[in-house]
């Protein structure tokens, strides 16, 4: 069945199963008091699977409605979903995994975060870490002074109070990923004279000669979540290093990504009825000199696989430079196969743990006062990025190419 919900987009639709043979159902939900009547729709329909995303608002309330419905599998998982409810989660999550990301600070306590932003250096990248969807950077903003930052969380009312070590950046890179193969990347560049590199405030994308250390650290983060599909921004840094900025089971993608998605989840769930889809690695900067227009309009693409034969011959017969050396395309196709993301049969980020925002919510927004901090401490901590370690394991593997 699609999991849907009232005033959010569809990610998926019937159109993305093409040639599934049974009735796809659909349940919305609709907010509010719905957990109990969506819980009944689901066990009336006999839904074994529900594919879908959640968005960060009702997250908890489907960590509820995942447990009252233990024979249902949820496509992603809401523990794959983790990283979706907030910057904090994505935070915890690469902590967990030893994923490198910008030095960053999280504060419930807005007192002790005040002591801290007075002696720390500056610039520093601030987040909103929860609620609705952070499309188009409106919900980031660089402070370069301890003056900057108390006015912008006088103002901004952010809780947590979260916050990064500014990374100078080349450009960040999207990596869409699928049975946790690329499938799709681009460079998104700030304009010039700015840091923001979000097309909506202005920064242009090509997806040319996307480097392998930015391949490997979406690969190593698509395994680490389980995830079925995802999708990685990925901050190039000017040092050289590459570090994780946001990863989620939501994001824009084109139709014909979602087609395959689709074609993915058929082969996965249908026990080899439908053949699995073959996605040839750095299709992107062929389909990349495709109008944005047409390329909108475009679905169920497929390509052919290589062979000594006619059949994809063109990936078969090009040349990339890659790492250190250069390899024929379809030979990266077997350094990046595609996973068969099996069910989970446990949780791994249950909610009495790791649900920080509820444990610790404001009482208002006018008094900014937080009513657990009487009885117990937050979890004020503070993470360092783990860069070193994949850049030398990437210049390991270049060798070895």
């Amino acid at each position: 069945g699609f999991l849907y919900m009232d005033y959010v987009l569809r990610f998926f639709d019937y159109s993305n199963f093409k040639g599934w043979p049974n009735k796809i159902e659909e349940v919305t939900y609709h907010w509010g008091k719905d957990k109990d009547r969506f819980i009944e729709e689901v066990k009336r329909k006999k839904i074994d699977v529900l594919i879908g995303n959640i968005p960060a608002t009702a997250y908890e309330t489907f960590r509820e409605i995942a447990r009252a419905l233990p024979n249902v599998r949820f496509v992603p998982s809401l523990d794959t979903q983790f990283s979706n409810k907030s910057k904090e989660n994505v935070t915890r999550f690469a902590w967990k995994y030893n994923l490198p990301i910008p030095k960053t600070y999280i504060y419930y306590h807005r007192e002790n975060a005040d002591k801290f932003l007075k002696k720390t250096n500056y610039p520093k990248i601030v987040k909103k870490s929860y609620g609705p969807s952070n499309y188009g950077g409106y919900f980031v903003h660089k402070v370069d002074s301890y003056k900057e930052a108390k006015a912008l969380y006088a103002s901004k009312k952010y809780h947590p109070m979260y916050f990064q070590d500014f990374i100078p950046m080349e450009a960040d890179i999207r990596v869409m990923l699928i049975g946790h193969k690329p499938v799709c990347a681009f460079w998104r560049r700030a304009p010039k004279g700015e840091w923001l590199t979000n097309t909506s405030q202005g920064g242009s994308m090509d997806y040319m000669d996307v480097p392998k250390n930015v391949l490997e650290l979406a690969v190593r983060t698509s395994k680490a979540a389980k995830a079925e599909y995802w999708a990685c921004d990925v901050a190039y840094g000017k040092d050289g290093k590459v570090r994780i900025l946001e990863c989620a089971t939501a994001f824009a993608a084109f139709p014909y990504i979602r087609d395959w998605i689709g074609q993915y989840l058929m082969w996965s769930l249908s026990e080899g009825r439908f053949r699995k889809p073959h996605m040839p690695m750095f299709n992107w900067e062929e389909l990349g000199k495709i109008s944005p227009n047409l390329l909108r309009t475009m679905r169920h693409i497929t390509f052919g696989k290589y062979s000594a034969s006619y059949d994809g011959s063109y990936f078969g017969s090009q040349k990339k430079s890659y790492g250190e050396g250069t390899v024929y395309l379809h030979e990266l196709d077997e350094s990046y196969p595609i996973f068969d993301v099996k069910e989970r049969t446990s949780e791994e980020w249950p909610s009495e743990k790791w649900n920080y925002q509820d444990k610790f919510k404001l009482k208002s927004i006018k008094s900014m006062k937080v009513p657990a901090l009487k009885e117990q401490e937050p979890p004020e901590v503070s993470g360092d990025e783990s860069a070193e370690e994949l850049v030398e394991e990437s210049a390991i593997l270049n060798k070895l190419d």
